[in-house]
């Protein structure tokens, strides 16, 4: 694995493990890199209310910056059904449980080794 490509693998677990904080639901790191140009890493969460869903999204806000990783966008804070945040080669989204059901974001890269954050191996889907 390229240095680059280990730096954003810590980067999403980094995520995921603020996210976890907050007790979301169903985390899951997918690595897109070999499929899109848009990112290496996805980090995929849930959480049961829009109160939930800002706070997650605030906590991997917050730990991202302390660790000096710059914001490039985020998307849907508000409604907070649907938050990405952008971090360049990762992308972070934490749905709404109902929004993320809909939305099946894991079917549409089902092709993605992905796996659980702390968990080394990736397995297929």
């Amino acid at each position: 694995m390229r240095a680059g490509a280990e730096r954003a693998r810590e980067r999403a677990e980094r995520a995921a493990q603020a996210a976890e904080e907050k007790k979301a639901r169903d985390i899951l790191i997918m690595e897109v890199g070999p499929l899109t140009p848009i990112a290496d890493y996805f980090v995929v969460c849930s959480g049961q209310s829009t109160l939930q869903v800002q706070a997650i999204a605030d906590a991997v806000r917050e730990a991202m910056e302390r660790e000096g990783e710059p914001l490039r966008h985020v998307e849907g804070y508000e409604r907070a059904r649907w938050v990405l945040l952008d971090y360049g080669d990762v992308v972070v989204h934490v749905f709404l449980d109902e929004e993320r059901q809909y939305y099946q974001i894991e079917r549409l890269w089902r092709d993605a080794p992905r796996w659980e954050p702390g968990r080394p191996a990736l397995r297929q889907p």
